[in-house]
């Protein structure tokens, strides 16, 4: 048996498909290799606890937040943060950036996620940060070799527990560092010989 829901309008139809496993989402929801939950699973979890979201765009709500995700960590520990809006880039190679949300002198680094309450349950049940943000967290140590510590925070406070702050300290990742600035240096003499030949011709 099946239970078949009515609705007058497409609006109320979205409401009623929030939280749940619909056909769309079916194969989505564990990985086929290894039974992990993937982003589809933790978006689920996102539409049965968080508040709906007001349909902001998902960048300006993260502009909108970042400062508010600051001040929430300066209470929490203390230290005050720089906000001044800033570009860091290597003194010897400046095409390899990095624009810090906030830093604490040359050392620390501080950096917001206010985007969606998915990828902030899934930091919260995993206690790691997400895997598409991991070369935003080694790029800060590329850039600065005198960066010892990276706040990485999950701010949503559409959720529950609405605070999620990630330390990350340069030893723990020196070698990943160490590849991903000479996978750069290499991808930047590519660009840099395709940019000749084009000049050339």
């Amino acid at each position: 048996m099946i239970k078949q829901t009515k609705f007058d309008n497409e609006q109320d139809w979205l409401a009623g498909r929030r939280g749940k496993i619909t056909g769309t989402r079916a194969g989505s929801m564990l990985s086929k290799r290894d039974n992990k939950p993937l982003k589809t699973f933790y978006e689920v979890i996102a539409e049965r606890i968080a508040i709906p979201s007001d349909g902001e765009n998902a960048i300006d709500r993260g502009k909108r937040l970042e400062h508010e995700a600051i001040e929430r960590f300066e209470k929490e520990t203390g230290k005050v943060v720089d906000k001044s809006l800033v570009l860091w880039t290597r003194e010897d190679e400046e095409s390899i950036a990095v624009s810090p949300d906030g830093f604490i002198g040359d050392t620390e680094a501080v950096e917001c996620k206010c985007l969606n309450s998915a990828s902030h349950i899934e930091a919260l049940i995993t206690g790691k940060i997400p895997s598409e943000y991991e070369y935003q967290v080694l790029q800060y140590f590329v850039v600065n070799d005198d960066l010892k510590t990276l706040y990485f925070i999950f701010y949503d406070p559409r959720m529950p527990r609405d605070y999620v702050c990630f330390t990350i300290e340069r030893d723990s990742i020196a070698e990943k560092v160490a590849t991903s600035l000479e996978e750069q240096r290499e991808v930047l003499k590519k660009i840099k010989e395709i940019e000749n030949q084009i000049i050339a011709f």
